[in-house]
């Protein structure tokens, strides 16, 4: 392999001449937590630093920070956690106990990129050994370097984390507005007639899912059917993630239609049976799985679908939805019985304006939440060069 000009190949590839080819137990020196039980903890500030990361507090630190651990069993077998406070390392973990000059964020990083699996000794339930470990062959750069990358990374970090932060705080207002707009705590003006118990039978009828029997008979397609993880993702169906099938053109009775609206009709627990959306786009064969059934409105019904989905994912829609599932091991929703489901409901230009507000906040948060997904890749790749070498900082 040719070489780019200042670069050199070692054990773990190509890496800046500059930069040193040493061990892992030469980059810093790792030991075994110290075991503190529910019992012998005392109240105080000091984060206890277990396999998973902060795991309560105690009032005596054993390491003073900035320090950090990995996970030493377990789920979090591997994971590396960082403490710029002083600190007690849990015997879950092990623990720095020195850096050897080494730029401790820039530990960090470097061992969250370390890919552990392939040193576990533990067998079936994971477990890291520091005498294992040891020998793993790295490249680092120097101090100076370590510091300008360890900036960099903790800069994408900080991104990251005010847009979780803004992510979850807009998660909670419309939280808030449909728990206040879906159950008329709060009005919206010009809006002032009285809302009116109604049966959702009164506005439509329910259609059903395909049968095991007859996705087996299939003979013509492909087409495609709704899904339980279609139902549960969002409040809309995303008709880019529908499944595949073969379908016959008998099946018309499953074929979904725009402003049909769909329940999960069995899950496992009666958390997720009778989760609610909407198809607001005009598709053609799509049909329902056998899990989920769905609710035609008749011609004219003054029920806008989009409110109903919204309704029926609000906290008071969800305990309705609950209380009518039925089963031990697996819960099933009763199409009669939800037919006879009566809810209180606003006049339908107060649903469409109520279905708006909260649908421009499902907008900003999925705008949201592309950004921080787009943060977190950028993050990931950012990581992957610069610890490498292939791009440099000074």
């Amino acid at each position: 392999m040719e070489l780019s000009p200042g670069y050199k190949q070692t054990e773990v590839g190509m890496r800046p001449e500059e930069w040193e080819v040493t061990r892992l137990g030469q980059f810093v020196a790792l030991r075994r937590g110290h075991d503190l039980t529910e019992r012998a903890r005392r109240k105080g500030e000091i984060p206890v630093l277990g396999s998973a990361g902060l795991n309560g507090f105690h009032d005596t630190a054993l390491v003073r920070g900035p320090g950090l651990v990995l996970g030493r069993s377990g789920a979090s077998f591997g994971q590396a956690h960082y403490c710029s406070a002083d600190f007690w390392p849990h015997n879950t973990a092990l623990y720095v106990t020195d850096f050897f000059g080494n730029y401790p964020l820039f530990a960090f990083y470097f061992l969250k990129s370390i890919d552990f699996s392939r040193h576990n000794t533990g067998g079936a339930q994971q477990s890291l050994n520091r005498n294992f470990i040891g020998p793993i062959p790295i490249s680092v750069p120097d101090r100076k370097e370590q510091e300008a990358i360890a900036e960099a990374l903790s800069d994408a970090d900080a991104l990251i984390e005010s847009l979780e932060q803004l992510l979850a705080k807009k998660r909670q207002i419309k939280q808030g507005t449909m728990q206040e707009l879906l159950t008329g705590k709060e009005r919206l003006p010009g809006f002032p007639a009285p809302w009116e118990t109604k049966r959702l039978g009164d506005f439509g009828s329910t259609f059903g899912g395909l049968t095991g029997k007859s996705k087996r008979d299939f003979d013509h397609g492909p087409a495609q059917y709704i899904t339980f993880m279609n139902i549960m993702s969002n409040v809309v169906i995303d008709c880019q993630a529908f499944a595949r099938v073969d379908v016959k053109h008998t099946e018309t009775q499953n074929r979904v239609l725009n402003g049909d609206i769909f329940f999960n009709g069995s899950s496992e627990t009666p958390e997720e049976v009778g989760m609610c959306a909407v198809l607001t786009e005009n598709v053609q064969d799509v049909y329902l799985n056998s899990f989920c059934f769905g609710f035609r409105f008749r011609e004219r019904s003054p029920v806008d679908g989009l409110y109903l989905a919204y309704y029926f994912r609000s906290r008071e829609g969800r305990e309705l939805l609950k209380s009518l599932a039925q089963g031990a091991t697996r819960y099933n929703l009763s199409k009669t019985a939800l037919l006879k489901l009566c809810f209180p409901l606003p006049s339908y230009k107060e649903q469409i304006a109520i279905a708006t507000i909260l649908s421009d906040m499902d907008a900003e948060i999925a705008v949201l939440e592309t950004k921080l997904a787009k943060a977190r890749q950028i993050k990931q790749g950012m990581m992957q060069e610069l610890l490498t070498g292939r791009i440099r900082l000074v």
